[in-house]
């Protein structure tokens, strides 16, 4: 059992600021997370990542305090959209055994590539799954919570994108979150 991990202080080089680096099976991702304007999402998001936050392990049903989403995989890609993860099962059924509220800020949109956003099943269904878009997505505005955006990897983004895919928007190679680090730099 890995014990849960504090928000690390580095100094990255992009601004002031909390960003989540992906460090994935592709290569490094840094988005910027906007926890001034959707502070609840990023609350949210930040304590899976860290295991600060309870959640119950859908592969064990026991409550936990593992670092949520390392070793997941993007269960889900679709080609010129978003590519999909935050489930430990893999399947895109998965969470964290809660759900909370969608969190809107009126300038925060799906307006390009790399705009991170929950994952949801309908209105206030959020919990741990999470999209980041590969293009324009306008019509997901006000229907899922966006709170973050790359800000350096947009060739990873893009190369995650153009993953082959099978039934389901599976990938046919399993690609993935080998860990995913918060950092704050001040």
């Amino acid at each position: 059992m890995s014990p849960a991990r504090t928000i690390e202080q580095e100094n990255l080089g992009l601004g002031k600021g909390l960003y989540a680096i992906f460090e994935t099976s592709m290569g490094d991702m840094i988005c910027r997370l906007e926890e001034e304007k959707v502070p609840e999402t990023v609350k949210n998001f930040v304590g899976l990542a860290t295991g600060e936050k309870e959640y119950t392990d859908p592969k064990t049903n026991q409550k936990s305090h593992e670092p949520f989403y390392d070793g997941t995989i993007f269960h889900r890609i679709i080609k010129n959209f978003m590519v999909q993860g935050g489930d430990r099962l893999g399947q895109g059924t998965g969470g964290p055994g809660y759900r909370f509220k969608d969190e809107f800020h009126p300038t925060l949109k799906h307006s390009g590539p790399g705009i991170l956003s929950m994952a949801n099943a309908g209105p206030n269904t959020n919990g741990s799954q999470f999209f980041i878009t590969l293009v324009p997505t306008a019509w997901l505005d006000g229907k899922h919570s966006v709170f973050g955006h790359v800000v350096k990897g947009q060739e990873v983004l893009q190369a995650l994108g153009n993953v082959a895919t099978g039934s389901g928007d599976r990938p046919r190679q399993e690609v993935g979150i080998k860990r995913l680090r918060i950092v704050r730099e001040s």
